[in-house]
């Protein structure tokens, strides 16, 4: 194992902890508030970071979709230069805050804000942001990672800077109370999956990465177990900090990530519009079953631990199916058909537009070629 680690998100996690605003914000601070389609103005949430940020200059800037769009987030970006903002307050889940990031250096960039998903920009200045998380899913809250959709085009990139990543994010499962089932059982689903990118591979010998996995894993599988007492103080708790920790970094050190369940996922989500995790749940068993042989190893250890399956010769495969029928369980179609994605020709449109992204050689050794993306696809019919 070889790596370095550095996490300098500070966070606060708890109910009531939205109030901490008001030490974390210096008092001289010019804040965009950044946030999506009003909901933390029905909840609460809206009134307690108003009230944290009293006495400070602050502007706020809201409508920011599901998978944030480049064409809505400049307009943010032009606030920021307008008002010389010097700090971006993203208030919201894993969208919100992958589009404060792209606002925060695009906003310090003069040339085309989609060169930064493209590569053609290398981050490496940004304005500070800091977070307060309403929807546990992508860990984006204390993460450099940030996924962009660039509407005109229908296309959907992701990018990674250092200098993107919040310097604080307040955790209060309280502002859960009111979310939807859909998007809970999203959240469930789409950290379930971040942990398996980073450990369904092949054995390294990580004990450390591989138990923190298997841990992971096991409080998610109880969590969707347990849906029906999703209003639950402890429930809530134990699903936003599950997710913060899936995608934070620790479990992927020093160990191979897959990740092609994703970039595949962002291209049905950018083509038809599907929720990201639902994407996730279509995908990812089909990969499993394609790439069944070489994931074998790691897929027996997973249904050991997570699953506690009994041993023998189909135990990867039986892995595969409860790891399946763990997002069926939680209403998510694991098909393609199932969510209205059909027809024959609907893999090869998908495998080109993962051709023009240069998504040519995915999974943790770069086996996955368009023609093996396309054998996926097909498996998800």
């Amino acid at each position: 194992m070889l790596f370095s680690y550095h996490n300098p998100t500070r966070i606060l996690f708890g109910q009531g902890q939205i109030a901490a605003l008001a030490q974390l914000v210096e008092p001289g601070a010019r804040v965009l508030l950044l946030y999506g389609g009003g909901s933390i103005k029905k909840n609460g949430v809206y009134d307690q970071v108003i009230r944290a940020l009293a006495g400070r200059a602050w502007w706020e800037f809201s409508g920011v979709e599901p998978n944030p769009h480049m064409e809505t987030l400049d307009k943010a970006v032009a606030l920021v230069r307008e008002h010389k903002v010097d700090l971006i307050l993203a208030v919201g889940g894993g969208s919100v805050i992958d589009g404060a990031k792209y606002v925060a250096a695009a906003a310090l960039y003069d040339g085309d804000g989609w060169d930064i998903p493209t590569r053609r920009h290398t981050v490496r200045r940004a304005v500070p942001l800091g977070a307060v998380l309403t929807l546990p899913a992508t860990g984006s809250e204390s993460n450099t990672g940030a996924v962009i959709t660039r509407a005109a085009t229908g296309e959907k990139l992701p990018f990674l800077s250092p200098a993107v990543q919040p310097r604080f994010a307040v955790l209060d499962p309280d502002t859960m109370k009111t979310l939807p089932e859909r998007q809970l059982a999203n959240g469930i689903i789409d950290s379930f999956v971040h942990v398996c990118e980073q450990y369904l591979t092949r054995p390294t010998g990580a004990l450390v990465q591989d138990g923190y996995s298997e841990a992971l894993l096991r409080a998610l599988a109880a969590l969707a177990g347990s849906f029906a007492g999703r209003d639950d103080d402890l429930w809530r708790a134990n699903l936003m900090w599950a997710a913060n920790q899936a995608l934070n970094g620790l479990v992927g050190l020093g160990v191979p990530q897959d990740w092609a369940t994703h970039m595949i996922g962002h291209e049905i989500t950018a083509r038809h519009g599907l929720d990201h995790a639902v994407t996730l749940a279509i995908v990812q068993p089909a990969l499993l079953r394609v790439r069944l042989e070489a994931k074998r190893a790691k897929l027996e250890q997973m249904g050991r631990t997570v699953f506690a399956l009994e041993p023998g010769a189909d135990l990867a495969e039986r892995t595969i199916a409860a790891i399946e029928a763990l997002y069926r369980s939680l209403g998510v179609p694991t098909r393609l058909s199932a969510a209205g994605v059909a027809g024959p020709d609907a893999p090869g449109r998908l495998v080109q537009a993962l051709e023009r992204h240069g998504m040519t050689a995915l999974g943790e050794d770069g086996a996955i070629t368009p023609e093996v993306a396309r054998a996926i696809l097909t498996q998800a019919l």
